[in-house]
């Protein structure tokens, strides 16, 4: 019987086959449904072309139309439809130079990268299982669909796959799979940094990360990673239990709080990161160094974006595993706080000259208002227009 959560995309598959086609599910959501964890993308292979795809349905998005692989819109959801293929060789070491499609599903299935991977289903719930994937599945295993050193050439990729995947699902992996990511290891420094950036997130995400970092560690594939290959220490440094990092934010503020003589913008740059990442990077390390000097303070809560108090108490429990601090302290404080932000305070920038009309405008007018508002967020000063300008009073600022 088909698993619910696959009915939606039944349709592609009843229509692929009603032009005479073959069409299953297959991979990621096959091997997910088995294992009743969350599914998230459902992909289809079958033996019709991509040509023909284009042909039967109104919406079709040819994404890596000559690798045979087009994405179906049905009913507002994207459903990846590769066409059965063998591959050629892989010179760039990430797309074959050459495909060639094809009418079985077992050659297809035959390329794949692990054989929990190599998993099919038809749409009445029949799983195809040519290489013992489920055999695998029930015993928590990563093994690689035939030669694992042919397998990791073609995509170096596959040997962080690999780890993120005992990340994800605490599997052990399979000692001839573990000897031939050792022996192809050396060739992960010819892939997109990128591509390595977006599985080491996943490793770090993994609810059974422990287990995935055992591996990054006994594999030393850290070695052939970005800056990590000048700083090899850095991996072994990392405290044997920690929890899931839900960003790759809170893994560099990890990795620069461990080597602190690696400027934050330094791993940013070396990993190819988004602003995003820049930003939360920069705000979590900000966070964990005031914390170390001056403990949860109003000054440190009131700095830190919303967003970002879970990563901060989640790297606390890592880094100050005997003081940790708890998501619910950062919460009491940021309710307490007398001002949300510097528009909050009662006086601004024009006050400010109007008080010193004489002055030029220069930094003086921000370094005051910085003053003021650390002074207010502390508890020194009430935030009323009268007792901050008294302040200034006593207080002036040096003009320069």
């Amino acid at each position: 019987m088909l698993p619910k959560s696959f009915m939606q995309a039944k349709y592609i598959i009843d229509t692929i086959e009603e032009y005479g086609h073959e069409a299953y599910f297959v991979g990621g959501c096959v091997r997910d449904v088995l294992l009743n964890r969350p599914i998230r993308d459902i992909d289809i292979t079958t033996s019709a072309p991509p040509a023909i795809i284009q042909t039967i349905f109104p919406k079709v998005i040819p994404v890596g139309i000559e690798h045979g692989t087009v994405i179906v819109r049905h009913k507002n959801e994207s459903y990846e439809v590769t066409t059965f293929r063998v591959d050629g060789t892989y010179t760039d070491q990430r797309h074959p130079d050459s495909v060639q499609f094809i009418n079985q599903l077992d050659e297809d299935l035959k390329r794949r990268d692990f054989t929990i991977n190599a998993l099919a289903m038809d749409k009445n719930g029949k799983v195809i299982d040519l290489f013992s994937g489920m055999t695998d599945l029930n015993n928590k295993l990563i093994r690689t669909v035939g030669n694992g050193v042919e397998r990791f050439t073609e995509d170096p990729l596959r040997i962080i796959r690999a780890l993120r995947f005992s990340s994800q699902l605490g599997f052990a992996i399979e000692k001839k799979t573990l000897k031939a990511m050792k022996l192809v290891m050396p060739q992960i420094e010819n892939i997109a940094v990128e591509r390595i950036t977006n599985e080491m997130e996943k490793l770090f995400r993994g609810d059974s990360i422990n287990t995935g970092l055992h591996y990054l560690k006994e594999t030393k594939v850290y070695k052939y990673l970005p800056i990590m290959l000048k700083y090899p220490y850095i991996v072994a440094e990392i405290p044997k239990e920690i929890k899931p990092l839900h960003s790759f934010g809170q893994v560099i503020a990890l990795f620069h709080y461990i080597e602190r003589q690696i400027p934050v913008i330094a791993w940013i740059k070396a990993w190819k990161c988004s602003n995003e990442t820049k930003h939360e990077a920069h705000q979590l390390t900000q966070a964990l160094t005031q914390y170390e000097e001056t403990g949860l303070s109003r000054w440190l809560v009131y700095q830190l974006d919303t967003q970002f108090y879970d990563g901060f108490a989640n790297l606390t429990s890592i880094l100050f595993s005997e003081n940790p601090v708890r998501k619910q302290d950062i919460e009491k404080i940021a309710k307490e706080l007398p001002i949300r932000s510097k528009r909050d305070l009662a006086v601004n920038g024009h006050d400010l000259i109007q008080m010193f009309p004489r002055a030029e405008k220069g930094p003086w007018l921000q370094q005051t208002l910085t003053q003021l508002e650390k002074k207010v967020v502390e508890g020194h000063l009430v935030n009323k227009k009268f007792s901050l300008k008294e302040w200034i009073t006593c207080n002036p600022p040096e003009i320069n």
